[in-house]
């Protein structure tokens, strides 16, 4: 039985490896001369390669000759090289990886803004070292347990704000452990994801492999972290793992007996080494269901402008997104190539590890690079969709993103559609840059490809939209339903609501127990409101509504609060000849009438009350039937001067005692 052979598909370049090795290329064929600082990836088969293309390897910026190109490894340097570097005069070819020189980013501004910055890696690894040199002081800190002692042996740490960062090539078990750790012991943490995306899918397969497979193959670097970390992934996994550099190294007999085979390879493993190993395996063991040369040819084809491609998003910055489009090319697209909706965030849109196709705006083979446009080819697309949705009467949504004479301007996935104000849904006086970056639904009435003219009415789908729903009103409405609706306008005799597509009027008289001169007091327009229905009437398109609470009746909350004799402090309301009407409780009117108001005669209640005022009152009567509280303020003036007068008597009384009881005294002493 021959044995079955898996290729890891994330095995290979990831997409900072192929961007440096590319751009070593390209310096090497540039004809001036170029050296690079340090290996530019963890594979010394490439970096032979390119030594005899030409590309010398130095150590340290005082080897680099002078006006000789200086090539920054995809590991990145610390900040005192580039520094180095500048005053020597030596250009620099930066082949930092993207997703590294973030990393650089986040720790030079964390030490700006005062942060104890940590990075968990390995401490001896070249990319570790570079992001050291972008802040001071960091602590570089191997695993959660490090971290741990680290916090614990000063106190005062983890009461400082600490921004922790990864090595991208890390685990993602080691670097969730960090993350628990800090959590559970910094009071100030600001925790960045670092670790590649690229690296944890290549780990995550190779797992994937190493466990159903009886024997992995590992290619890579003996120096390179990532695939020393791929071997000790699959070993936990599978019995036998063999890690190699070339397929030199590999002796299939020792695999001819396993049912099943694995192969996956480090970042920094160039495409022909893993053919090499995969031919060998082929002309020794198995037959291959798929060519590798294929494989390969696609990831080296060429790309051409107006082309579409698919690749997967590898980084986002605030300027651009990283595409692998699994070409010698590295693409990424212009945010302003991402859409045209000025209220989407990137982050919203595209996430590192999204498939995503594009379209080729531009070729530079010299570079390596390709600039790709999401926005054009869902234009394309939209101009589609746009004349189908006019052809089937259909509602499409967009943003309003310009005010123009006439009308508005709403991008539908790029198409711009010209709405005319008649047509916005908007009353005539309104301006029309209430609708600025609003999200609106709209119907297309015209469209004209070869002019690129669209016009759409927004007012088309709100009258629908209101139609269905007043429908549905109608269908279900009855006495004593409650709806949550909006005040739409108000008059001197009530408001009037949108209960969902039909306008109710509450009157002026059920908008509150209290007595009010106008609706404004209670509410206002655009107000959310609570309603009940009083009454309708279907042939009339008449609704009357409620907004008072029957179930807190006002003269059941009086009577509980008060009896007659009792006093209470009351609010004017009315003014009549015949004396005043006073506010109890809301719901709750009480007249003092004119005799009632003072202690003596008076011509009008307006001599000595005014509306609004509060006043202390006696409750001289209740009439249960009828519903009515007579109140007094001279009740409660002559009980003043009742109980002034006995507090006199009193005083006299006392007076008089004393006079006595001296006489008393006087005459027994006689």
């Amino acid at each position: 039985m021959r044995p079955s052979l898996e290729l890891a598909r994330s095995a290979g370049f990831c997409y900072g490896v192929r961007r440096a090795v590319h751009m070593a290329e390209s310096a090497s064929q540039s004809g001036r001369p170029c050296v690079m600082l340090g290996s530019i990836i963890h594979n010394q088969s490439v970096i032979e390669y390119l030594e005899a293309q030409g590309v010398a390897l130095i150590r340290s910026p005082e080897e680099a000759p002078p006006g000789a190109d200086v090539i920054i490894r995809s590991h990145g340097e610390g900040r005192t090289v580039y520094e180095a570097l500048r005053l020597r005069g030596c250009p620099m070819i930066d082949a930092t990886c993207p997703n590294v020189s973030r990393i650089h980013q986040i720790v030079s501004d964390a030490e700006v803004a005062g942060r104890q910055v940590v990075i968990i890696g390995m401490p001896d690894h070249p990319e570790v070292a570079a992001i050291a040199g972008w802040c001071r002081h960091p602590a570089v800190l191997a695993n959660a347990r490090e971290l741990e002692n680290w916090l614990l042996q000063e106190p005062e740490r983890r009461e400082k704000p600490v921004t922790m960062v990864s090595q991208t090539t890390s685990t993602r078990q080691l670097w969730d452990s960090c993350v628990e750790k800090a959590k559970k012991l910094c009071t100030n943490s600001k925790i960045f994801d670092t670790i590649c995306n690229a690296t944890c899918k290549r780990q995550s397969e190779a797992q994937e492999i190493a466990a159903r497979c009886e024997a992995m193959i590992v290619i890579g670097g003996r120096e390179s972290s990532n695939t020393k970390r791929l071997v000790e992934l699959c070993e936990a996994l599978c019995p036998q793992v063999v890690w190699i550099e070339r397929a030199a190294e590999l002796e299939p007999s020792t695999l001819c007996r396993k049912a099943s085979i694995g192969i996956t390879a480090g970042a920094s493993t160039p495409e022909w080494i893993i053919k090499e190993v995969y031919d060998k395996m082929s002309d020794e063991i198995m037959e291959i269901e798929e060519s590798f040369a294929e494989l390969l040819e696609k990831s080296i084809k060429t790309l051409n402008t107006g082309e579409k491609v698919t690749g997967v998003v590898t980084g986002i910055t605030p300027t651009e997104i990283y595409v692998d489009l699994g070409t010698k090319h590295a693409g990424y697209i212009p945010v302003s190539e991402l859409t045209d909706d000025p209220t989407v965030k990137v982050e919203d849109l595209v996430h590192v590890g999204d498939e995503i196709e594009t379209y080729v705006m531009r070729v530079n083979d010299q570079e390596g690079v390709v600039t790709l446009s999401k926005k054009r080819l869902d234009t394309v697309k939209s101009w589609d969709d746009i004349e189908q949705a006019k052809e089937e009467h259909t509602t499409v949504e967009g943003v309003v993103t310009e005010e123009n004479k006439g009308g508005v301007v709403v991008s539908i996935k790029g198409v711009r559609v010209f709405v005319p104000a008649s047509q916005t849904g908007l009353p005539r006086d309104a301006a029309m840059s209430e609708l600025l970056k609003q999200k609106v639904r709209l119907r297309i009435t015209e469209v004209n490809r070869a002019r690129r003219r669209v016009v759409g009415s927004i007012r088309a789908v709100a009258a629908e939209e209101r139609a269905a729903k007043a429908a549905e009103v109608w269908a279900n409405i009855e006495e004593g339903k409650r709806y949550n609706g909006t005040v739409k306008s108000l008059t001197s005799y009530g408001a009037f609501v949108d209960i969902g597509g039909v306008d109710g009027m509450v009157h002026i008289s059920e908008l509150s127990w209290s007595r009010i001169k106008h609706p404004s007091e209670v509410v206002s327009v655009g107000d959310p409101v609570e309603v009940y229905v009083i009454s309708f009437d279907p042939e009339k398109k008449k609704i009357s509504l409620g907004m008072k609470d029957h179930s807190q009746d006002p003269w059941s909350v009086f009577t509980g609060k008060y009896n007659v004799g009792d006093t209470a402090n009351v609010k004017v309301v009315k003014l009549m000849t015949f004396g005043a009407f006073a506010e109890i409780v809301p719901g709750v009117d009480g007249l003092i009438h004119i005799s009632q108001i003072a202690d003596h005669r008076i011509d009008k209640p307006g001599d000595v009350l005014s509306e609004g005022q509060m006043v202390d009152v006696k409750i001289t009567d209740i009439d249960f039937d009828h519903k009515k509280v007579s109140l007094s303020i001279r009740a409660l003036l002559e009980d003043a001067q009742r109980t002034q007068s006995s507090e006199d008597e009193g005083d006299a009384v006392v007076a008089s005692a004393d006079g006595d009881g001296t006489q008393v005294a006087e005459d027994f002493q006689d």
